[in-house]
This record gives C-alpha cells, sequence and structure tokens, in this order.
C-alpha cells in the first residue's frame, strides 16, 4: 500500500470532489467572498461538507446548530441537508463576519432557513434551551472551548442527536501529550470529554483532503 504524499492526497481529493461533490457556484462564491474579505481560509473542504449535508439527511435533521459561521459555507451546506420547512442555528462573534455569511446564505438560496446567533458560543448557547432540541449540532469554533460545547451539544440535543467535531487532528499533534498549545489541548480535552462523559458514545476519524492532515470526531448524545 502506498504512503499518502501531500501531493497524492490532494490529487485524490481533488478526484473526489469532482467525482462525488461536484461544483456550485453559491458554494464556491461563498468561499470566494470570504477569501475576498480576508477571513482565514478555514472553512470545511468540500468533501467534508458533502459529509455534513449527508449526515444531516440520513440522521433526518429538522434543527441543526451550528457552533462556529465563519463565511457560512458549512453552513449552505447543512441548510441544504434540511427540509424547507427546517432550521439552521449557527453562532459567530463577529458581526461583520456574520453580515459576509448573511450574504453568502442569500446568494445560495437557504437564508431563510438559517438565524446567525451573533456572540461567542459559550454566552449564546444557553439561550437557545426554549429553541431546544437540536438533532445535529456541528462544532467548528475555538478549539480552547470545545468541552464547553459539547457540554451545551448535549443539554440542547436528545437521545440520537448526532453531534460531529471538526479539525480533531491538527496534523497528528492531537497525540502529543507534551504540547503547550492551547488549542491542541482544547481539542485533547474535548476528545477525552467524548470518551469518558456518558451522554456520548463517540468515535473519530483522521482525514487527508484540500486542508490537509486533520480529522473528525462523531458522537450520538444518548
Amino acid at each position: 500500500m502506498t504512503d499518502p504524499t501531500p501531493d497524492l492526497w490532494r490529487r485524490v481529493d481533488a478526484y473526489l470532489t469532482d467525482t462525488l461533490v461536484g461544483h456550485e457556484p453559491g458554494l464556491e462564491q461563498a468561499v470566494a467572498e470570504q477569501n475576498q474579505a480576508g477571513l482565514p481560509a478555514i472553512e470545511v473542504a468540500p468533501v467534508n461538507g458533502k459529509l455534513l449535508h449527508l449526515i444531516a439527511r440520513i440522521s433526518g435533521a429538522r434543527r441543526v446548530l451550528e457552533v462556529g459561521t465563519l463565511g457560512g459555507y458549512s453552513t449552505i451546506w447543512l441548510a441544504r441537508g434540511v427540509p424547507d420547512d427546517g432550521r439552521v442555528v449557527t453562532i459567530e462573534a463577529e458581526p461583520r463576519i456574520a453580515d459576509i455569511a448573511r450574504a453568502n446564505l442569500d446568494r445560495a438560496g437557504v437564508g431563510d432557513k438559517v438565524d446567525i446567533r451573533l456572540g461567542r458560543g459559550a454566552d449564546v448557547l444557553p439561550t437557545l434551551t426554549s429553541e431546544a432540541p437540536f438533532d445535529l449540532v456541528f462544532i467548528d469554533a475555538d478549539k480552547e472551548s470545545n468541552t464547553i460545547y459539547l457540554d451545551w451539544a448535549a443539554r440542547l440535543g436528545r437521545p440520537g442527536t448526532v453531534v460531529v467535531v471538526d479539525n480533531t487532528v491538527r496534523g497528528g499533534e492531537v497525540a502529543n501529550p507534551a504540547t503547550e498549545n492551547p488549542q491542541i489541548i482544547g481539542v485533547q480535552r474535548g476528545l477525552e470529554m467524548l470518551g469518558r462523559d456518558p451522554r456520548f458514545d463517540a468515535t473519530a476519524l483522521q482525514t487527508l483532503d484540500a486542508k490537509g492532515y486533520d480529522g473528525i470526531a462523531i458522537a450520538v448524545v444518548v
């Protein structure tokens, strides 16, 4: 078996994207607008966006919670995965970024399905109890707060709620017990929580795609 090199995994990712995801103006324009505005290029890869979309459909999600909107790329994928009367609540800390996301969502034709809530996740999540339960929770924000976001995912979910956490491998640094990087430590604490907290049953996968070497965790609330 051939060990993957950066050139190889990028070629495979491009092949999988072209074959299974395709190219859609609403999604690609969202990334272009995000890049033009100088936002960090930390949106999910197309294959991972399609995975979120499929998870929403497979789980039958009608109410989705996203922590970390950025330019709205993953939000578009999620909104397209819920039925016409479904809803995505997404949390963004920065008003300027939320404005960019809103324009992207409207341009992609899903603006009527999405509520953008302004503020830090730790502050906004406690305000959502009246809107619970959510059927799917996607966590893709500051890694230092992963345990806070997971705790609220369980509180705002129900038995059977699917929880997806992005960026769980971080180029392999997640396996470094001596790391002093607070983001890596936050990822480690989140994974440890998923492993020990009886509210969750979880696993994690390593990924190689357009964004490099990383991973996702997938859990169900029990």
